[in-house]
Order: structure tokens, then C-alpha cells, then sequence
């Protein structure tokens, strides 16, 4: 069976290798481009820690427009298929304000599953890590 390379990593959002010593991160670092966690919880943690604490509270993004302009570029990626397909999963559109992350959790948990599904296809659908990283926030 097919595992695309954010599942392999442990990295449902495929957050790029940088400076950040995240939790849980592997010892050995294979992908050259790529974060590789020890467990997919851990790699849903950073990607929550990126989207609730830098997105939202840094950078004050608040919609899936402004979040995914700048965590997919057109650069790299058709952005706007990637916003209106995560607008479509999570049902909420694309200029709609999340709400803050402590007052409405499932906004910024279906944001983030829809990302994975977009980053590494329909085989991206167990909510169990998921839910198990936002406990660990």
C-alpha cells in the first residue's frame, strides 16, 4: 500500500525541517526536507502549535484563506484548489473567521484534518492522533 511522505514522517502537515527543536521529533532526520516524528501525535502537535499559536496568535490569521495563503504559496502549490478544498471538507468558508482556537476547538481540528487530507490524500483520515495532540498542547 501507497504512504505518502507526510504519513511516513509522522508529519501530517508536512512542516519543513528548520531551527524549531519540536517535541517528539525523531532522532535521526532522513528526509532532507521534511520534519520526521517518533509518532503521529507528535507531528499533529507541531502542526497545532503552528496553526493556534503562530498563525492565529502571531500572525493573526483567521481564516482558511490566510492561513493556507501563507502555509501552502503559490510558489509551491495551487493555493486556491488547496483553499477551496479544505473550505469544502471542513464546511466552513473560506473567509470565515475560526474563532479563537480555546473557544472553538473543532474549527481548528477540522482545519487541520482537512490540510492533511490535501497534503497526503483520503488515506489521511484517523482523527485518533489528532485528538490525542490537541491534549497535548
Amino acid at each position: 500500500m501507497y504512504m505518502s511522505r507526510g504519513i511516513r514522517n509522522c508529519n501530517p502537515l508536512n512542516i519543513r525541517r528548520s531551527a524549531d527543536q519540536w517535541k517528539g521529533l525523531s532522532a535521526q532526520q532522513t528526509d532532507v526536507a521534511f520534519c520526521q516524528f517518533k509518532q503521529m501525535e507528535y507531528g499533529w502537535r507541531a502542526a497545532l502549535v503552528l496553526l493556534t499559536r503562530t498563525y492565529y496568535h502571531k500572525y493573526r490569521l483567521y481564516t482558511i484563506r490566510k492561513i493556507v495563503e501563507k502555509w501552502a504559496p503559490p510558489t509551491e502549490n495551487n493555493t486556491e484548489a488547496y483553499i477551496s478544498n479544505v473550505s469544502a471538507t471542513t464546511g466552513i468558508g473560506p473567509d470565515d473567521d475560526l474563532g479563537d482556537p480555546q473557544q472553538h476547538p473543532a474549527n481548528w481540528l477540522l482545519l487541520a484534518a482537512a490540510m492533511a487530507i490535501q497534503e497526503n490524500g483520503p488515506n489521511c483520515r484517523d482523527p485518533i492522533p489528532l485528538l490525542r495532540a490537541w491534549r497535548m498542547l
